[in-house]
């Protein structure tokens, strides 16, 4: 099972679970906003969001094997511990377990043209995995985007339905703060997309790929992926400003746990020089995205509910 579950990378569908417990428990539910999923709807949810990111780590894997063979071959699955052929079942098997419980919590809400969206992930993950992972900067525009999705899904699917003219202001309070998790969730991944690249480029160059540091060269790249990296700071910073000044506790956690480690990853990205230096940056950011995610649970201690929240 220990392939398997590498395979599907369970430590990253993990932190998408908590990501969406706390957005629909610790902040819709908390505050008690108009929402539309019972909890079995909301769990309808989770398992389709799952299902699609499992589908969409399979066929990464798959696409990746020459790649990886070169850049990580400790780390190689496909061919060697899971056939390909059980890899592309598997991949089938998730995405259309995915897109039909997508299907039906569409219909439960009575919102069936919500099924959209979860077709346009399936598709789109098998886009950047069979085409945009190899061109410069689309693929990680477009993965970023997923990686926000994957929050802002939670408010589409729980604020949108059940607002009226009468609850209007008092939804998209809360729309809009997760919107802004989604941003800092694009803006992380997509720091993270580019120093993966870096750290990969020399398999990556093999396998015919036209990366950011492939067209422009490692020591290019480096300096844009230093310059994206003050974009996540200052907007953290602006959050802070805007949003928290009145609170200590909140400004000491996102001082200590987010912006600290924000500059500490864009100090080591201006002094990288080798591949160890790239993944433990690419280690940072990753555990930066979940420092964001757990300050959801400061809201229902900290926060009063008012407009600003």
């Amino acid at each position: 099972m220990q392939p398997f579950f590498n395979l599907i990378r369970w430590k990253n569908l993990v932190m998408i679970i908590i990501a969406q417990v706390l957005i629909k428990y610790a902040f819709f539910e908390h505050f008690q906003t108009f929402t539309t999923l019972s909890n079995l709807g909301f769990l309808f949810l989770i398992l389709a969001t799952v299902c699609l990111a499992v589908a969409g780590n399979i066929i990464n894997d798959i696409y990746d094997v020459e790649t990886d063979t070169i850049n990580k071959p400790d780390r190689v699955l496909i061919g060697k511990q899971i056939s390909e052929k059980a890899a592309y079942n598997l991949f089938f098997a998730f995405n259309i377990i995915g897109i039909i419980l997508g299907f039906c919590l569409s219909y439960m809400i009575g919102k069936s043209s919500y099924f959209t969206i979860f077709v346009f992930i399936s598709i789109s993950l098998y886009i950047y995995a069979s085409y945009l992972k190899g061109t410069v900067l689309f693929g990680n525009i477009l993965i970023s985007l997923l990686v926000a999705m994957s929050l802002l899904i939670v408010a589409i699917f729980d604020l949108l339905p059940v607002m009226i003219t009468e609850n209007r202001a008092f939804q998209l309070v809360f729309f809009d703060k997760i919107f802004d998790y989604a941003i800092f969730a694009f803006l992380i991944n997509l720091v993270r997309e580019v120093i993966k690249d870096i750290q990969d480029v020399d398999g990556d160059y093999k396998a015919g790929m036209h990366t950011l540091p492939i067209v422009l060269g490692r020591e290019r790249a480096t300096k844009i992926a230093f310059a994206l990296s003050m974009i996540p700071i200052g907007a953290v910073i602006y959050f802070m400003a805007t949003y928290l000044y009145q609170d200590v506790l909140a400004i000491s956690y996102f001082l200590l746990c987010i912006i600290a480690p924000l500059i500490y990853a864009t100090i080591k990205i201006f002094g990288a020089e080798h591949m160890k230096d790239y993944k433990h940056i690419s280690s940072i950011y990753k555990l930066i995205m979940f420092l964001g995610i757990l300050s959801l649970l400061l809201y229902p201690f900290i926060f009063k509910l008012s407009t600003n929240v």
